[in-house]
């Protein structure tokens, strides 16, 4: 196992060579109490429009279910010592959130604001099991990927 002093002297190092590439995510996984299925179909199939897609064979005895939608793959699986996930969380991007929360209140989900002052417009609401997820509206959508600008140097010119 990594230690945090070695990454860190790996990222200070800059090493390419030697850091695995990653190159996207394929899927997150959330758990779900075992039996629960049916209630987990109404919410992410039912609430948020998520689309269900069979499990393959050799993992469907497992329990559990995966959806999809645009951009995003969701597997479900079963935790028999099951505890919701209260700071962790998925973030879902969604069209319209304000179309999002009249819709979510319709279904009787809880909407929680956010109160970190960034500028894009995000809430949070808690799947049946208790089970934090943020959403978050198209327009502001990959501030997480947005760095800081440098300041301009004003310092003496780049060298030729």
């Amino acid at each position: 196992m990594t230690t945090r002093s070695e990454a860190s002297g790996a990222r200070r190092r800059g090493s390419r060579k030697r850091t695995v590439e990653v190159v996207g995510l394929d899927h997150v996984q959330i758990a779900i109490p075992r039996g629960e299925e049916a209630l987990a179909r109404l919410f992410y199939g039912g609430v948020l429009g998520l689309q269900e897609v069979r499990k393959p064979r050799a993992l469907s005895g497992r329990g559990g279910a995966w959806f999809i939608g645009p951009g995003v793959a969701i597997h479900l699986g079963v935790e028999d010592a099951f505890v919701p996930a209260w700071k962790a969380h998925t973030a879902f991007v969604v069209a319209n959130l304000a179309k999002a929360r009249g819709r979510l209140a319709a279904h009787g989900v809880e909407i929680v604001d956010d109160d970190a002052a960034l500028p894009v417009d995000r809430c949070y609401v808690r799947d049946p099991f208790g089970n934090r997820i943020e959403l978050i509206d198209a327009v502001g959508a990959g501030f997480t990927g947005e760095r800081p600008r440098r300041p301009p140097d004003h310092g003496t010119e780049p060298s030729r």
